[in-house]
């Protein structure tokens, strides 16, 4: 078995015919997760809520990003901003929930924050030397939206928001797709027993829906599924069967292609946005899944599904109800999985350079990340 925090140069081959996978033990090895948490999860744009829960000027929205508490808010004025839910006197929660409020309140010892995060009020604090009430504002986190998604950032030093996500957004909207119209229809979530990477490691390949996933098999045309790669982010591209490959009663998209008010070009494409943000984009609907540790071997996953708001209702139950059917087949998997790299039959397995450049480039990204 490899040891704890098994890395070289070395240790990912950047020739995806000659490489290995990622030793078994960074999927059970706690200081990899610490690792984890420090250069990838709390330096990278993260998926953290939604417009509509800061639905008008003077609201906040608590929430928490792998251990790191965070607060929301909307000023007066509509402004968004991001801070650490955390109070600069002693560490208290300056909100709790969500809701409407023209000041926040410390729940320990009564601090008084605006909602663009000054600090307004410091009780009894009179005689305290150098204390300068300016400077313990709370501390601001990055933070960018896009359509009803909102986005953070914890390192002040990271790349904006445009630089890593400006090429999707572009190629989304050339698409035809506007996220800016987009509504939320509904979430759901998913506690999972396997490490994080393994839900990752399973989403950047098609390799296992002929196996995995049948019904999904009948819809997309597998032999051309393919998995293009970009520096922070991939995109597979699997273009929906065509009339009399399968019976179309039996297909849920059959109703996008072969008919006069079909699109020649339907097709789903998948976005994954290092480390753990998925987007995926089908002809009548646009889901984001948000992948988080909770613990070692759990993982969270965080379903949200968006769409125009005359979208039939009916249509996207057919919808939810399809994915729902697809991530119970995936949760089966991805827990057996677990369970396997466990095994001390097992460390490193070898890639199929048809199907998994998508993983080769996560190990590669992930490898690089934690020899910082």
């Amino acid at each position: 078995m490899a040891g704890p925090m098994e890395t070289s140069t070395k240790l990912m081959h950047p020739q995806l015919s000659r490489a290995e996978t990622i030793p078994s033990s960074w999927y059970f090895d706690p200081a990899v997760l610490t690792r984890e948490k420090q250069e990838l999860f709390w330096r990278t744009w993260q998926l953290v809520a939604k417009m509509s829960d800061l639905p008008s000027p003077a609201t906040y929205f608590t929430t928490e990003l792998v251990g790191e508490p965070l607060l929301l808010t909307r000023d007066s004025q509509g402004v968004l901003h991001g801070f650490f839910n955390v109070c600069r006197h002693r560490a208290g929660p300056v909100a709790v929930g969500c809701g409407t409020r023209k000041a926040l309140q410390c729940a320990y010892h009564g601090w008084i924050y605006g909602l663009d995060g000054h600090l307004i009020s410091a009780r009894e604090m009179e005689g305290v030397d150098n204390f300068e009430p300016l400077s313990f504002g709370l501390v601001p986190v990055q933070i960018a939206t896009w359509g009803p998604l909102i986005f953070v950032n914890l390192d002040g030093q990271a790349p904006s928001f445009d630089e890593v996500f400006s090429p999707i957004i572009h190629e989304v909207h050339s698409k035809g797709f506007d996220l800016s119209n987009m509504v939320p229809i509904e979430r759901r979530d998913y506690d999972i027993a396997c490490n994080w990477k393994v839900y990752v490691d399973n989403y950047l390949e098609g390799y296992h829906i002929p196996i995995v996933h049948p019904g999904l098999f009948q819809e997309l045309d597998y032999d051309q599924y393919e998995v293009i790669t970009y520096q922070k982010y991939s995109k597979q591209f699997a273009p929906v069967r065509k009339p009399g490959a399968t019976p179309a009663d039996t297909r849920r998209y059959a109703r996008y292609v072969g008919s006069e008010s079909a699109s020649p070009d339907a097709e789903a494409l998948y976005y994954w946005i290092f480390p753990n943000l998925m987007l995926n984009i089908y002809p009548d609907n646009i889901s984001t899944n948000v992948i988080l540790p909770t613990q070692l071997e759990r993982t969270l996953t965080v379903f949200e599904w968006f769409a125009v708001p005359e979208a039939s209702a009916d249509e996207m139950k057919d919808t939810i109800d399809f994915s729902e059917q697809i991530q119970q087949e995936d949760i089966f998997i991805c827990e057996h999985v677990q369970k396997g790299l466990s095994s001390k039959s097992y460390n490193r397995g070898r890639y199929s350079v048809k199907r998994e450049n998508g993983v080769h480039h996560f190990h590669q990204l992930l490898d690089n990340a934690l020899k910082k």
